[in-house]
């Protein structure tokens, strides 16, 4: 029984554990996807970020193998004379259209500038690119997740991803917590049962014990 009572408290914690690291990672994501929405009604005519990180959802082929239609990437902000040939760097083409290709030149007649060019595409961007449309430079992608991305960001793909698990975790949470403090009163009931019998027993006993003297 106590083994038994052992291992189900054992389940519990580690349920309760991956439930916090679960909830932990769907609050961030929450506060992502509202710091960005927010960042994009205030300043419609940039790309938001978060603390300096942009995503982008990757619409072409024009980088693959290194990036892939679909992919996920993550940029970060950078100082233009920072940037070295051979970086992936992110660039707007014009409103609302962002292109992410590789450096191939750095140009520095008359301002600097760079020359870009897709990795599956043959020649080189027409037009350099100014360091003003520069949204960032790559740092990360996560392979094909760039469609679930676009559904998170609605209203819907943030109440079935986002609010309802975490709804449901803070009602397994109180849920948990209430059975564990009856489980507690229910304990304490039975141990005081224990002790009130062990104690008529007691007294019997010494009644007993008196009424053998008395004979």
């Amino acid at each position: 029984m106590e083994k038994r009572t052992h291992k189900r408290t054992l389940l519990g914690k580690m349920l309760l554990g991956v439930g916090y690291a679960v909830c932990f990672v769907l609050t961030m994501i929450f506060i992502v996807n509202v710091t960005m929405i927010v960042k994009s009604y205030i300043h419609s005519d940039k790309v938001p970020d978060f603390f300096g990180y942009k995503p982008f959802i990757v619409l072409s082929g024009s980088m693959e193998p290194s990036i892939k239609t679909g992919d996920l990437i993550v940029t970060r902000m950078i100082a233009p004379d920072k940037i070295k040939v051979g970086d992936i760097i992110s660039f707007q083409i014009e409103k609302n259209v962002v292109v992410s290709h590789r450096v191939t030149a750095i140009i520095n007649e008359g301002g600097l500038s760079f020359s870009t060019k897709g990795d599956a595409n043959v020649g080189i961007d027409a037009g350099n690119v100014s360091p003003d449309s520069i949204e960032g430079i790559y740092v990360w992608r996560a392979p094909g997740l760039g469609r679930f991305a676009i559904f998170l960001q609605t209203p819907v793909g943030m109440l079935i991803f986002v609010v309802f698990p975490l709804f449901v975790f803070v009602l397994y949470t109180i849920f948990s917590r209430n059975r564990r403090g009856h489980g507690r009163t229910s304990r304490e009931a039975e141990l005081e049962a224990e002790l009130a019998a062990l104690r008529t027993a007691q007294k019997t006993s010494t009644n007993n014990n008196d009424n053998d003297l008395s004979v």
